[in-house]
């Protein structure tokens, strides 16, 4: 076997790991969603500068606030899942960088001084930290349904601020029945890696 990480595992967080699109019931604890987040915290990003945030949506109010940016495929699930999250990337990360990068404070100055620059490089880091987010779900026993089909204006507007920038939101519980399509074709290997 070429892989370290037991067979089991390796189903739970990728060979049968689906998007899922109906869920149970269950809710999704607070201490559930803390060690998701204890586990991928440690997702690498450049000068560990961390831009992703996260946004619980766990009330009704804030629910139907949200769903009306939804796209219309996107709106019952995300009505009736046990918790969403909006993934943002923080523009202003480089306030953190003194702590995050503390062998070299200035890179918030020498790097980051210019807004282009922050989002670019938050929008990148926080999609990587996104993917662990969502690998982080399934480790913990749970479905994720991530989805970009949603208005990032309104919900910038309805839950974040000009320096936070939603990137996906994903929907998270125990999948219920029917809770995802049939697998779709992957392309294989010599179709993907080159080696030059």
């Amino acid at each position: 076997m070429s892989l370290a990480l037991d067979p089991a595992a390796q189903d739970l967080l990728f060979r049968e790991a689906h998007t899922a699109n109906t869920f149970t019931d269950e809710p999704v604890t607070e201490g559930q969603v803390q060690a998701i987040y204890d586990l991928i915290k440690y997702a690498p990003t450049a000068f560990n500068q961390s831009p992703l945030r996260v946004v619980l949506v766990r009330s009704a109010e804030a629910r139907k606030r949200l769903v009306p940016h939804m796209s219309e495929g996107n709106q019952a699930k995300t009505a009736t899942a046990p918790l969403v999250a909006i993934l943002a990337a923080d523009n202003e990360f480089h306030e953190e960088l003194p702590a995050l990068f503390p062998h070299f404070p200035q890179a918030k100055d020498v790097f980051f001084s210019e807004r282009a620059a922050r989002e670019q490089a938050a929008a990148l880091n926080a999609s990587l930290q996104a993917g662990y987010f969502i690998l982080g779900i399934r480790a913990a026993g749970l479905a994720a349904g991530p989805m970009t089909g949603f208005d990032p204006a309104g919900v910038q507007k309805e839950f974040l601020d000009d320096d936070h920038t939603p990137l996906i939101i994903v929907n998270i519980g125990k999948p219920g029945e029917d809770a995802s399509f049939p697998r779709s074709p992957r392309l294989a290997y010599d179709q993907v890696v080159t080696a030059v």
